[in-house]
């Protein structure tokens, strides 16, 4: 058998000059930066590399997640997420994303204090939310709010120390839940509900979001469970587009709650966290079974659009929407069986047998049954991206911290390949040529 060196070198040799270079390999992998050598002349810049995506760019090292997308593996710290989604608490996946290692009793116990002693927000914060018109996306009041946070703890900026660190990241993952439940009671114009520390992380969540006129809330064990669950499968995604924007915004070597404000802001977006609200649109617009066939034909011929199925990394099963799909069950058996999970059921089936979608390993992923669980728990669709800002701090975090600590890290500032206009003389208005635009669009510009 042969043995294979994930380092070493690698020779290139630039056809254009005849020229030969080595180019160390570390991990698997090559620093860019070596391929600056090769050039034209003296004055030439250097070789670039073109990835738009970042599709085969590594822009950190990490130890937090570990992600092989060919056999659908997914770990925390190098824990298995079926291990820790059956056995693990949030709180606890939570420390071991920050920590690196699982807390013993002590530890956690300590953890768990912490984090609840954190859940209150400043007074401030109510007039603050208060500000956003009454029909405002939670989500963006999200990004107001966890960004405002800076205001109120100007000591989150001392970065380099760690005791600062270690309070920033207790106060946001205690914070987080009651600014995503206070964003909820806002746009419906209920009353605020005070955090209860009495509950678990996810039951004091259910409590703040529903709670009405009864003096003590006690959620579902089983709608508790699969929240907690649903948490623990979005906490950490390995370098996504809101990692990397926490990432790429903590270089500037800016506070956490602004940091995680860029990520909450990517989350936004519906080709990252609005994915399974998407899924839930799909489902209601294909509206019965015997309609899924047709829509199936729709996809393929091009006219129609599959959501909840492939993803990025996973070219395999996803590994979480494996054990979404058992709490799904688990959840209706408690508000009863929703058209919609029959709906997904058959598309599932149909889709894993056709030889259109498994040649193009196209899966279920982590959004196709997590919308169905949220509305099936009373949540509404804008509030789906909030429900997984809550999952994922601890993940943001992990990798803020991470980040702040890498001595290889630089402020991020990539590099673009310019295709404009060369060097153009400024002339006065009356001398400059007709635009070249249409008569239509010149109306336009005159409205």
């Amino acid at each position: 058998m042969t043995t294979v060196n994930p380092s070493g070198s690698l020779t290139v040799t630039d056809n254009r000059t005849g020229k030969t270079y080595d180019i160390p390999v570390e991990n698997g992998a090559f620093k860019t930066m070596d391929f600056r050598q090769i050039k034209l002349s003296d004055d030439d810049f250097g070789l670039l590399g073109y990835d738009p995506g970042f599709l085969n760019t590594a822009s950190c090292k990490s130890a937090i997640t570990y992600i092989d997308g060919d056999r659908g593996i997914l770990r925390y710290r190098g824990y298995p997420i079926e291990q820790l989604a059956q056995h693990s608490t949030f709180l606890e996946t939570a420390y071991l994303l920050i920590k690196g290692e699982l807390p013993d009793k002590e530890r956690l116990a300590v953890w768990s204090y912490n984090i609840h002693h954190h859940t209150m927000t400043h007074a401030n914060i109510v007039k603050f939310m208060d500000g956003f018109r009454y029909d405002a996306h939670p989500m963006g009041i999200m990004v107001g709010t966890v960004g405002a946070l800076s205001t109120f703890y100007p000591d989150a900026k001392n970065i380099m120390n760690e005791d600062s660190r270690k309070l920033q990241v207790r106060r946001l993952i205690g914070k987080i839940p009651t600014l995503a439940a206070m964003s909820f009671r806002h746009s419906m114009g209920f009353p605020y509900v005070l955090p209860d520390n009495d509950l678990s992380y996810p039951g004091n969540f259910l409590s703040m979001m529903f709670k009405m006129t009864e003096h003590n809330y006690r959620p579902n064990p089983v709608l508790e469970r699969a929240l907690d669950v649903l948490f623990i499968l979005h906490a950490d995604h390995e370098q996504n587009c809101s990692t990397n924007a926490v990432r790429a915004v903590g270089s500037s070597g800016v506070d956490p709650y602004t940091a995680v404000a860029a990520g909450c802001a990517a989350l936004y977006g519906p080709k990252h966290g609005g994915a399974n609200e998407a899924v839930i649109r799909m489902l209601m617009e294909i509206g019965s079974i015997d309609k899924v066939p047709e829509f199936i034909k729709s996809v393929k011929a091009g006219s129609g659009r599959l959501m909840g199925f492939g993803h990025r990394v996973y070219k395999n099963y996803d590994p979480r929407a494996k054990i979404i799909k058992k709490i799904a069950f688990e959840v209706f058996e408690e508000t009863g069986r929703s058209p919609l999970l029959d709906i997904a059921l058959e598309l599932e089936r149909i889709a894993l047998e056709d030889d259109y979608f498994i040649a193009r390993k196209l899966y279920p992923n982590v959004d196709f049954y997590s919308g169905l669980i949220y509305k099936a728990m009373g949540f509404p669709l804008d509030m789906f991206p909030v429900l997984f800002a809550i999952g994922r701090i601890p993940g943001w975090l992990s990798q803020w911290t991470e980040h702040v600590q890498d001595s290889d890290q630089k402020i991020a500032r990539p590099r673009q390949l310019y295709l404009g206009e060369e060097v153009r003389d400024w002339m006065p208005i009356e001398s400059r040529p007709r635009n070249r635009m249409d008569e239509k669009k010149l109306d336009i510009c005159r409205l």
